[in-house]
């Protein structure tokens, strides 16, 4: 999968990176093992991070000044990592789905960055073009429903919009039937390091998804 940038986010993000990861995979119930190591990383979220201290994560920071920079308000809107951080920094359990989700989770609490997890054999065509949502541009979140994505960064493919970072479309969501997954890892500014983040991917994929035909690459907006 080839990803390339639109002026606008290359105007307002040119540091951005993205580390883009194939492979193909198993996607059932998440099991006690990983759902503990979820658990864990709670656990230490909440050791760490007071409520005001999360948007202040750099990953997150840097997330929520690209959507500022768009014209996003990012206290309504906000970016996957620090609402799942939120919700752990008070004390809310996350909810229990399916491995990839749940493991997405994990590698975003841990890394502060948001995540875009994909079935590949549903998106059309081989390119993605990341840019802003435009007003009234149909996008139908996860669990959500109609999300107004009007100025929010936006993966799209031949098709429409399947990811922003604050939800992914339902059009593409990862389901019991995943064979192959499609991983975007958006970084706005730098947290956990690439080579740490690609190494506990690469962890969490064997362990927990079975994952083999691993293909990671970083591709910068410069």
């Amino acid at each position: 999968m080839n990803i390339t940038f639109d002026p606008e986010i290359l105007a307002v993000a040119p540091q951005f990176k993205v580390i883009v990861v194939e492979a193909s995979v198993t996607n059932e119930a998440t099991s006690d093992v990983l759902w503990q190591e979820l658990l864990t990383e709670g656990e230490r979220v909440r050791s760490i991070y007071e409520m005001p201290m999360i948007n202040k994560r750099p990953g997150i920071a840097a997330t929520r000044q690209a959507y500022k920079a768009l014209g996003k308000e990012p206290n309504r809107y906000r970016p996957s990592s620090e609402a799942l951080c939120r919700r752990l920094a008070k004390g809310m359990e996350l909810y229990r789905t399916l491995t990839l989700i749940d493991l997405i989770n994990l590698l975003s609490v841990r890394s502060g960055y948001s995540i875009g997890g994909f079935d590949a054999d549903k998106i059309q065509g081989d390119t993605l073009r990341l840019g802003a949502g435009r007003e009234g541009e149909h996008f139908e979140a996860i669990g959500r429903g109609l999300l107004n994505i009007a100025s929010l960064p936006i993966y799209r493919d031949n098709v429409g919009g399947i990811g922003t970072p604050t939800s992914d479309e339902e059009r593409t969501k990862l389901s019991t039937d995943t064979k192959k997954l499609l991983m975007c890892i958006n970084i706005y500014g730098e947290e956990l390091s690439v080579d740490e983040t690609i190494a506990l991917t690469t962890d969490l994929l064997t362990r927990h998804a079975n994952a083999t035909n691993i293909n990671i690459r970083v591709i910068s907006a410069k």
